[in-house]
């Protein structure tokens, strides 16, 4: 805190000289606070990232997504999805949002998959949305992949 500090004797006609000391301790102290606080925030808010699976790229390692495994759907308008399996997009068909479809064809893939490779959870779904789609439909497909258990499926640009 500031300090006055009086000298009692006078100087002929002059008043007391009268001197302040500023006392700057609680400035420091607040100063290595700062400077603690700053140290302890910097060093507790690491960076986090998502972990990313890459495939291997070794000699001899097959691919986990292979077209088997694939079921890609296109967003249409109207409410329509065109869906084919693996890369065949020669072979598309059409189906719409309701239990009898899409959902029928997802169920029926689901089984080829298990009856191939005993494992569901390695089914990928690519879905495509095009321009005319509606948000509703994005909304639908997703609600689709949760009702049928999908673990692996993405929204891609198409």
């Amino acid at each position: 805190m500031a300090e006055m500090i009086q000298s009692t004797g006078k100087q002929g006609n002059k008043p007391a000289k009268k001197s302040t000391r500023v006392d700057l301790t609680p400035m420091v102290d607040l100063g290595f606070l700062l400077i603690t606080f700053f140290i302890f925030t910097t060093t507790m808010s690491e960076p986090k990232a998502m972990k990313l699976a890459m495939p291997d790229d070794s000699e001899g390692s097959q691919n986990e997504g292979g077209e088997g495994k694939t079921l890609q759907l296109e967003l249409d308008g109207n409410n329509t999805i065109s869906y084919y399996y693996g890369n065949d997009s020669l072979h598309k068909q059409t189906t719409d949002y309701s239990a009898s479809g899409i959902r029928k064809v997802i169920q029926e893939k689901q089984k080829e998959i298990t009856g191939k490779h005993e494992d569901v959870s390695e089914m990928i779904v690519l879905i495509s949305p095009k321009d005319a789609c509606t948000y509703r439909n994005v909304v639908d497909i997703l609600d689709e992949m949760l009702i049928n258990d999908v673990k692996r499926y993405m929204i891609i640009q198409g």
